[in-house]
């Protein structure tokens, strides 16, 4: 077979952009070994792969052996070639999806559990909002813990998350939501709901069985739950909420969460003006992702709430 009739065909299907590009991770990862990380295939895959494109191309690519991973001049060539080709791809995506201004799709997004309670609604303001946009989006909440959500973002599973802002990542951008202030309760079964509480002490608060959260909390938060008696623990606030009203523990719960039950009298605050906290919320996407306009519309949406704290 003559050289010329062994180039890369004149139209490029996905089996060649997928060897163009297992090809820029070899090169980027410095080597087959190290590439197995990135492209989560085995060595001898990838080994097989840079075959198949060196004899499509029929030039050597690369040099491997004993001696170590090193480029042919043809193959820095090629290397280059290749960025510039996945690149003009994601550049016509990009300008594709800035065209096509008609929201179909998913959103995806992760939310810190209980927080339909906040009065402000900017989530759901915002989520209706969408909707109202672009009636054919389907929207898949799920309600999971802030490190699942941040990685679920970080990995492209989620568009958009909603935590409590207890640490900044660099891959993540970060849009303030709510400040959510959470006061020490008890129930209308527990010792200290029928009793002045004014002048309780620490030593005396010290006394009583207190639910604490399994769930990474701020050093202010820190600081006022370790004054309490841990004697249980849960993974989330409704499961905070099951223990204190259970008569037997003392906790910290939001506001707004617990309002309901302030109402109906089988919940008392002790001592607001001394044992609480404020809690801040923050809407998060990843950075550098590719245009997205579900994601983008909603974030707009969400962007025109308007954003008073949630204190009562």
């Amino acid at each position: 077979m003559s050289r010329s009739e062994n180039l890369l065909p004149r139209q490029l299907g996905d089996a060649h952009i997928r060897l163009l590009r297992i090809y820029k991770a070899v090169v980027e990862s410095g080597g087959f070994s190290a590439a197995e990380v990135e492209l989560n295939i085995s060595r001898p895959a990838i080994s097989l792969a840079i075959s198949e494109l060196e004899s499509l191309l029929n030039m050597r690519l690369c040099n491997r052996g004993r001696a170590g991973f090193a480029l042919t001049k043809q193959g820095e060539e090629v290397y280059d070639a290749t960025l510039q080709l996945l690149g003009g791809l994601e550049n016509f995506r990009a300008r594709i999806n800035a065209i096509n201004t008609e929201l179909k799709g998913e959103l995806n997004i992760g939310i810190t559990d209980n927080m339909v309670t906040v009065p402000q609604m900017r989530i759901t303001r915002a989520l209706a909002a969408l909707k109202a946009r672009g009636p054919e989006v389907i929207i898949n909440i799920r309600m999971i813990p802030p490190k699942d959500i941040e990685s679920g973002v970080l990995d492209g599973q989620l568009l958009v998350g909603v935590v409590s802002e207890q640490r900044s990542l660099p891959g993540l951008n970060y849009y303030p939501l709510y400040d959510e202030q959470s006061v020490l309760y008890c129930s209308n079964e527990h010792p200290l709901f029928d009793r002045d509480n004014s002048g309780l002490s620490d030593s005396e608060l010290s006394q009583y069985d207190a639910v604490l959260p399994a769930f990474p909390q701020s050093a202010e938060i820190k600081q006022q739950q370790a004054l309490l008696k841990a004697s249980a623990s849960s993974t989330d606030r409704e499961g905070i909420a099951f223990l204190i009203l259970s008569g037997s523990f003392i906790g910290f719960l939001p506001t707004h969460y617990a309002k309901q039950w302030l109402r109906e009298g089988r919940l008392k605050a002790i001592q607001p003006e001394k044992r609480s906290f404020t809690t801040h919320y923050t809407a998060i996407t990843r950075k550098g992702a590719r245009n997205n306009l579900i994601r983008d519309a909603f974030m707009e949406e969400l962007e025109k709430q308007p954003k008073s704290s949630s204190q009562t």
